[in-house]
């Protein structure tokens, strides 16, 4: 087979690929509905991004730049399409921003032409990865993101690393500003904006922790007040969501996307890691807070909300869901979740079934008897109505 007739397969099976249309999934559990087929993977990206064309440069037309996965993404609604900031992981293990859209949020997700171009900071970072997207009232789009370097205090060991947060802004996607990144008393992951002011300050949800892997110390998610987002600095932060043993956020925690507001209260989308006899285990869960105090949590469901199913279990990273980027639109709300570090997914749901979940669904009685006592009951109401035996 001669290159051009190679070339014209490939560029036909990418267009397939790309308008390829989502099902929903057959799984039912009246929260939210999965869809079959991931958004986003590697083969997603454009191919002009991993292709040299040049026949006289690339004889055997072979990918010159090999991509990993898509992961990670954050979210917005940008002029009237469905707006996916997605990390993206080169066969380097190097990570960059690139900015997808769809027009129903569910598939035809596309590349923008160009990868972010994201401007460095005064220490240029090794790796960036899992940024936040928070329209602020203040009229900007913030994006807050890890930033990894190596850690010097350990010049011997190449995999020592430290994690800061960091702070970009924009308004349309694609100019972007980058301000210096966070200051803060310990290393800090999963950090993210809170959309309003909070006492004429701009707030954040961290995660404080010792090491780049292990929280340490850290209690879980906590909650901080900055006066200069130019100059952004941590001084005191409190925990608004701690950690509890044999649940599912043992290990640790963090923030999801930025909090949905509704008329019920601030709506919370956070990831839980516990250990097993396997490795880690990442589960999406949710809480609520209330409007007037965004720190005060008004309901906690125990348990995961969504955790891989099926084939979502298996990639880079095994046993992974994780999600910093979520839609409302017009009462729906489009969850973007990652599995395994690999591939993008969503799961589209409303506010007012995610209101009802959140208040309805009992807490975590944090040992066996009491998760039995609450089964028991749902048991008896149900034999009262009439079904029983079901």
């Amino acid at each position: 087979m001669n290159n051009n007739q190679k070339l014209k397969e490939i560029i036909a099976s990418h267009e397939a690929l790309l308008s390829l249309k989502n099902e929903p999934s057959p799984t039912y559990n009246g929260i939210y509905t999965r869809y079959c087929n991931p958004i986003l993977t590697a083969e997603h990206i454009p191919l002009v991004w991993r292709y040299d064309f040049s026949c006289q440069d690339n004889p055997y037309l072979m990918q010159r730049i090999m991509m990993n996965a898509t992961l990670n993404s954050g979210a917005i609604m940008l002029d009237g399409k469905f707006t996916l900031v997605v990390r993206v992981e080169g066969a380097d293990r190097k990570s960059f921003f690139a900015v997808a859209q769809s027009d129903n949020g569910i598939d035809g997700f596309r590349f923008w032409d160009m990868p972010v171009v994201l401007p460095e900071d005064v220490v240029p970072a090794t790796n960036v990865y899992d940024m936040r997207l928070t329209r602020h009232e203040d009229g900007w789009i913030y994006g807050v993101f890890c930033a990894e370097r190596h850690d010097d205090m350990h010049p011997g060991n190449t995999s020592a690393a430290t994690a800061t947060a960091g702070i970009c802004r924009t308004k349309d996607l694609k100019t972007w500003y980058r301000l210096p990144d966070i200051k803060a008393r310990c290393q800090q992951r999963n950090v993210v904006l809170h959309p309003e002011f909070v006492d004429g300050k701009y707030a954040f949800y961290t995660r404080p922790q010792d090491g780049f892997v292990d929280t340490g110390s850290g209690a879980g998610i906590g909650w901080a007040l900055v006066d200069d987002i130019l100059h952004a600095r941590i001084a005191e932060e409190r925990i608004i969501g701690h950690r509890h043993y044999h649940t599912v956020n043992e290990v640790k925690n963090g923030e999801g996307p930025a909090p949905i507001k509704t008329d019920a209260g601030w709506l919370h989308m956070a990831h839980g890691v516990r250990a097993t006899a396997d490795g880690l285990r990442y589960v999406l869960y949710m809480y609520m807070t209330a409007l007037d105090d965004p720190t005060r949590v008004t309901a906690q469901p125990g348990g995961y909300f969504l955790a891989p199913q099926g084939d979502e279990y298996v990639g880079d990273v095994m046993n992974v869901a994780f999600c910093n980027g979520w839609i409302e639109d017009k009462g729906k709300v489009y969850i973007y979740y990652a599995t395994a570090d690999t591939r993008m997914h969503v799961a589209v749901s409303t506010v007012g079934r995610l209101i009802d979940y959140c208040m309805n669904t009992p807490e975590d009685g944090l040992r066996t008897g009491l998760s039995v006592d609450t089964i028991k009951a749902l048991i008896a109401k149900n034999k009262a109505n009439g079904f029983e035996g079901i």
